[in-house]
């Protein structure tokens, strides 16, 4: 057996293991640098070492960083009880206000199942009062996400660009980031005319669970504790808030009573609306600063962490916890995917396998082939590894002379390995799953299934046809 088809064979292990188990691709990727790397390719220590992605991983620190301090200082939730109020008691507009709510918090930088694990339990909240269908809210939720989700400064933007930048190909990040909001859009506006949206639009606000004239009912204080709690299901990560808030309130139970209001905020801290407005301004700064000034992906990196940690020093004892806050485990997931794909690059199996698809009779078709792979294996798996691993896997197709148009095919890819988290294997699906109020846990298990299922197939087929034949 060939080096380039053990490693590939490695490759697929992890995948199924990690689908499987609730084990961290990061390290068992990370594993398989080492194995792989020293005993099929003949790598040394340095050279695999070399191949940890030093710009990713600071990009995905200072994002997720500054992602947890405006979710300390109570940013996050002021800027989702102003977006809330802005429906003036229309149902409709609720579950569309949760899909550009998610879009912007990925868009800012937020990793999908975190944005997810945010709004998620606030709109079923409001599905479960108003009347409205618990599928089509939790699905409008999930599609923001994804919506959001290529910004230049997100983290599947960050992904995918770097890779493309890497391997030299043409690179029109707004192609990608538009794809994907007008795909989820689209799909939401679909199921927003199929899940009973069209009776919400004669609903108010009093005709589903509440008082004319009353204002939607925010969440309780307290409320994104919950969507913190310990998440199930394949890859299910992120739950480090989760892990900084326990330790908090493990030290608040030892600590002396003197010592609380001085040291100890509240478990739910909620900064002042000056810091909250700063907060937004820095947001806003690094959305608009990185397609301004073009920046790569480790200046999106250290211009997000220096934003947070301004914020944090102006108020220390709300962000104490926002290191514990960053999300390690899917960092550690995609560093460590991204450092076995630079092995497979270093011995060659990239350009194998990119040959391999090069060599199929059709282009067009082996362009689809890979929009299929992507989706099926990312409804089970993480979309951040799949995408981590399938892109560079196909920039050797691409450079070939084919004939398909590396920006359209990366659009296509990106969206048909992303909108199929709508899987109840997925996170963001568990997420929904797991909050959903009033309903037959099973049944609405396999609603989400048959939605997936219906996704895996037609979306690449759509999105396909859409960017790469017609692009």
């Amino acid at each position: 057996m060939s080096p380039e088809l053990i490693s590939i064979l490695a490759l697929v292990a992890m995948f199924a293991v990690a689908t499987v188990l609730p084990v961290n691709m990061g390290v068992l990727a990370f594993v398989g640098a080492g194995i792989i790397g020293t005993t099929v390719a003949g790598l040394g220590t340095d050279d695999i070492i070399a191949t940890f992605p030093g710009d990713l991983f600071l990009t995905l620190v200072g994002i997720t960083f500054l992602f947890a301090v405006a979710q300390n200082n109570g940013t996050i939730d002021w800027l989702v009880q102003v977006a809330v109020r802005v429906v003036r008691g229309r149902v409709a507009a609720i579950p569309w206000i949760m899909f550009l709510i998610a879009a912007i918090l990925t868009a800012v930088g937020a990793v999908s199942p975190g944005a997810v694990a945010i709004v998620a339990p606030i709109a079923l909240g409001f599905a479960a009062q108003y009347g409205i269908s618990p599928l089509l809210m939790g699905l409008m939720v999930i599609h923001g996400a994804q919506a959001g989700g290529f910004s230049p400064s997100s983290i599947y933007g960050g992904i995918t660009n770097g890779v493309v930048e890497s391997a030299g190909l043409p690179l029109n990040q707004y192609v990608t980031m538009g794809a994907s909001f007008a795909v989820n859009f689209v799909v939401s506006a679909l199921l927003f005319a199929v899940l009973g949206g069209r009776k919400l639009l004669r609903q108010r606000v009093g005709t589903a669970g509440g008082s004319a004239g009353e204002p939607p009912l925010l969440p309780a204080e307290g409320a994104h504790v919950v969507v913190t709690s310990p998440q199930k299901g394949a890859q299910a990560y992120g739950d480090a808030e989760g892990q900084a808030m326990t330790e908090w309130r493990a030290e608040a139970e030892h600590a002396p009573d003197s010592l609380l209001d001085e040291h100890l905020p509240d478990p739910v801290p909620s900064g002042s609306r000056p810091h909250q407005a700063l907060t937004v301004v820095g947001l806003l700064a690094l959305a608009v600063a990185t397609p301004v000034f073009d920046l790569s992906s480790a200046e999106v990196g250290f211009v997000a962490i220096s934003i947070g940690a301004v914020l944090a020093l102006l108020q220390p004892h709300l962000q104490r916890s926002a290191a514990g806050q960053v999300t390690w485990p899917e960092i550690l997931l995609i560093c460590g995917v991204a450092t076995y794909v630079g092995v497979l690059d270093s011995m060659g199996t990239i350009d194998y396998v990119g040959n391999s698809v090069a060599g199929i009779g059709s282009p067009l078709f082996a362009a689809l082939l890979l929009c299929f792979i992507g989706a099926v294996v990312s409804a089970f798996a993480s979309s951040t590894a799949v995408l981590g691993s399938l892109i560079p896997l196909a920039v050797p197709f691409l450079q070939s002379g084919t004939g398909v148009a590396a920006i359209g095919f990366v659009a296509a890819l990106a969206v048909s390995s992303t909108i199929v988290d709508v899987s109840p294997f997925s996170t963001n699906g568990a997420l929904v799953l797991a909050n959903a109020r009033g309903v037959d846990k099973t049944v609405f298990f396999r609603q989400l299934l048959a939605y997936a299922a219906v996704v895996t197939i037609v979306a690449p087929v759509v999105v396909w046809f859409l960017f790469v034949v017609l692009g």
